[in-house]
């Protein structure tokens, strides 16, 4: 043996399955067959080499005297789409049986027919190594596909062109597993010298035909547009018959459509036109010398700018089957034809012409490399093909704890003073926060708002982290669905029908999720916080205002006009204070930090509010947290407000269990652990009792405006739906 080190005969498996590809595979067959001390040929035909209608082809192999090993009758009759899958898959049935019979140790698998995609699959399944033979090809059809699929399959290429061989490195295929040979027909096209051509002429075409006087017909049906291409066939013999010359014309493949195109041919009377000759296979040697001495040969087969180059025969090249072939001079393209004229005018240029011979495809030395690489085959080398990938620049893990921890969200808090970004990671990790105070006009606030998110995101590449998108928390209603902020609050002025979403979204090129600060809170609780996991439960901020987020089955509650969980605004008091929304007796009249100011300003204007061991300077603000220290120190007024304004936020909670029925009641913001216990006292006293076993408990977000802002963004950009 060669190099390769194997201790015993090659064992090759020849799967041929049509007349063509027998004309590529057979004088490899005989290049095997001359060499008995090297290789063991077994030899399996499907496909229609068995079908009386394609002519029964596998009697050339037999004349050939090659033993047949094995008939497979795969092929589903109908002709369409359908009947090629079905054919696909009465091959993958029946192959394995054979394969395990035969135990090749490499199977040869030519081209790009769906029959030879069941070999490949089945070989490369059953741990079999598959040589494929004229891979890394173009020709423009669905051909292409089934072709590259069975290069992803086999281990060992041998190709016919050199564009060919870079078409195969570029699909990432192991160099030194690709042989540059040519085309094995091209061995035999080269040193075909029959001198005796024209009694070959004679007995396919008549006797009163010349060398150079005839045309040969070769079409065949295109699946991807397979009403197109019948069309096209209609106006190629509607062509050839005004042309008016002997044409000899082969039947088509077995690809879906040729029922169709074999109408047509019957319909227009080809088989019993004088000027006619159709036939259903011819023997491959005298077909060589038939297409070698022809006028011009029309059609899409591979034949027609493969092997004819060889001998410089014009060929008329029709449609889209070979549009990405490589091709000699003596090839005129027609890739629409609307009209018998465009077809009837290329036979007119092309007809009797003669061009210079073309090697693009093979130099007639192909089968001796082929019997040498096969030789080389080292049966020991591990069978798993190795793709050779071109190099990365940067080797990113791909590792899933680091992809989770890089993941991560711009957030934007637009609070009533300051504004606030943050680069949050997927686990909730604040990693790095800027503030700035929120300006007063609109043309300000936006610049701001896209200078800082643009900093962010630059300095986000610095600490490895990859922003997957932007989410802004703001008071007010806002539309989620657009990004639009619809009315704010107060202390944001100038804020009304904002569309948020754009400008940055243009800027960053970057998703942008906008949703209310109270909304944000809930789904910060609900990714990071006490309400993971909990299918109902709702969120209660108490700040400066008196928000809330309501999350319902696991999602969250908007309402029908974007206003639902204002639950500042439940009336608890028909006359209570006024509030900021135009009533009065709301909670937030009573309860949030802006009323607890209020209350604190008139009892420090009345001299009511300081108590021993309290002082505010005179420049400082008097404000909620001053009431709450007084309350402390035992300011009697101060610790009233604060009870009715726990009280009031208690009778809001009740109104909310009795309400949504949630599972847990969250308060968030500064105030919620000055109100937990008025809340609960209340609820004992009010609710009924079905609902006072619902926990109310306190946040423990550090951020939730942000940390909610973030989630809109991490839950969104890596949801799955299973």
């Amino acid at each position: 043996m060669e190099k390769n080190g194997n201790n015993r005969k090659l064992r090759v498996c020849v799967a041929t399955c049509n007349r063509a590809d027998y004309s590529k595979l057979a004088p490899i067959m005989f290049g095997i067959k001359t060499e008995p001390e090297f290789f063991e040929l077994d030899v399996v035909v499907l496909g229609s080499h068995l079908i009386d209608d394609y002519g029964n082809t596998y009697r050339m192999i037999e004349q050939d005297d090659f033993d047949i090993n094995t008939r497979l009758h795969t092929i589903v009759r109908g002709e369409d789409e359908a009947a090629m899958v079905e054919s696909v898959g009465l091959a993958l049935v029946k192959l394995p049986d054979v394969l395990n019979r035969l135990k090749p140790d490499i199977m040869i698998v030519h081209g790009d027919r769906f029959d030879a995609l069941a070999l490949a699959t089945s070989a490369a399944l059953m741990n079999i190594r598959i040589l494929h033979i004229e891979g890394g090809e173009v020709s423009g059809t669905i051909d292409d596909s089934i072709r590259h699929a069975i290069t992803k399959l086999a281990h060992y290429h041998v190709c016919c062109t050199r564009s060919a061989e870079q078409h195969l490195i570029s699909m990432c295929e192991d160099h030194d597993r690709i042989l540059l040979a040519g085309c094995p027909s091209y061995d035999k096209l080269l040193s075909a010298k029959n001198k005796d051509y024209m009694s070959i002429i004679r007995m396919w075409l008549g006797d009163d035909v010349k060398s150079k006087d005839y045309i040969v017909a070769l079409q065949h049906p295109v699946t991807t547009d397979i009403k197109h291409s019948i069309k096209m066939f209609e106006l190629t013999l509607d062509a050839l018959i005004s042309f008016n010359k002997r044409t000899l014309v082969l039947f088509p493949n077995i690809d879906a459509g040729s029922k169709e195109m074999v109408r047509v041919m019957r319909k227009k009377g080809i088989e019993h036109h004088p000027n006619f000759r159709a036939v259903k296979h011819v023997p491959f040697d005298q077909f060589i010398q038939l297409v070698a001495h022809a006028g011009c040969m029309i059609g899409n087969s591979s034949c027609g700018v493969r092997e004819v180059g060889a001998f410089g025969t014009p060929v008329i090249n029709l449609g889209t089957r070979q549009i990405g072939r490589e091709t000699g001079e003596n090839v005129l393209h027609v890739r629409d034809a609307d009209t018998q004229d465009k077809i009837l005018q290329a036979l007119h240029l092309q007809f009797g012409k003669q061009y210079p011979c073309s090697k693009i495809y093979g130099d007639g030395n192909a089968v001796p490399r082929i019997l040498k690489f096969l030789k080389s085959i080292d049966l020991q080398e591990p069978l798993q093909k190795k793709f050779c990938f071109p190099p990365v620049k940067e080797n990113i893990s791909q590792d899933i704890d680091h992809i989770l921890e890089t993941l991560s969200a711009l957030a934007v808090d637009l609070g009533g003073t300051n504004l606030r970004v943050a680069i949050v990671s997927m686990k909730g990790d604040i990693v790095k926060k800027y503030t700035q105070f929120n300006p007063k006009t609109y043309e300000e606030r936006i610049s701001l708002i896209l200078q800082m998110c643009v900093e962010a995101a630059a300095e986000a590449v610095k600490l490895n982290c990859r922003i997957l998108g932007v989410g802004i928390s703001t008071g007010g209603r806002v539309n989620p669905r657009e990004g639009i902020v619809l009315h704010s609050t107060k202390l944001i002025q100038e804020w009304n029908s904002v569309d948020l979403r754009t400008p940055l979204s243009d800027t960053l090129h970057l998703p942008v999720w906008v949703d209310n600060d109270g909304n944000c809170a809930a789904l910060a609780e609900r990714k990071f916080g006490q309400g993971k996991g909990l299918e109902n439960f709702v969120t209660l901020i108490t700040g400066t205002g008196i928000g809330g987020g309501i999350i319902h089955q696991h999602e969250l509650i908007h309402g029908s006009s974007f206003c639902a969980a204002e639950l500042g605004h439940l009336v608890v008091s028909l006359d209570g204070p006024d509030c900021s929304c135009g009533s009065h007796g709301c909670i937030e009249a009573y309860a949030s930090g802006m009323a607890l100011q209020r209350e604190a300003k008139k009892l420090h204007d009345e001299d009511l509010l300081l108590v021993e061991g309290m002082s505010v300077p005179k420049d400082e603000a008097v404000g909620a947290l001053h009431l709450i220290q007084a309350a402390k120190l035992g300011n009697v007024k101060a610790q009233s407000i604060l009870k009715t304004a726990g009280t009031a936020l208690g009778l809001g909670v009740v109104n909310i269990l009795h309400t949504m029925n949630p599972s847990l009641v969250i308060l968030s913001g500064v105030l919620a652990h000055h109100y937990i216990h008025s809340i609960k006292d209340v609820i004992r006293q009010q609710a009924l009792p079905s609902v006072q076993d619902v926990d109310v408990v306190v946040s423990d977000l550090a951020d939730p405006a942000l940390l909610g802002a973030a989630s809109m963004v991490l839950d969104y950009t890596t949801r799955r739906i299973y």
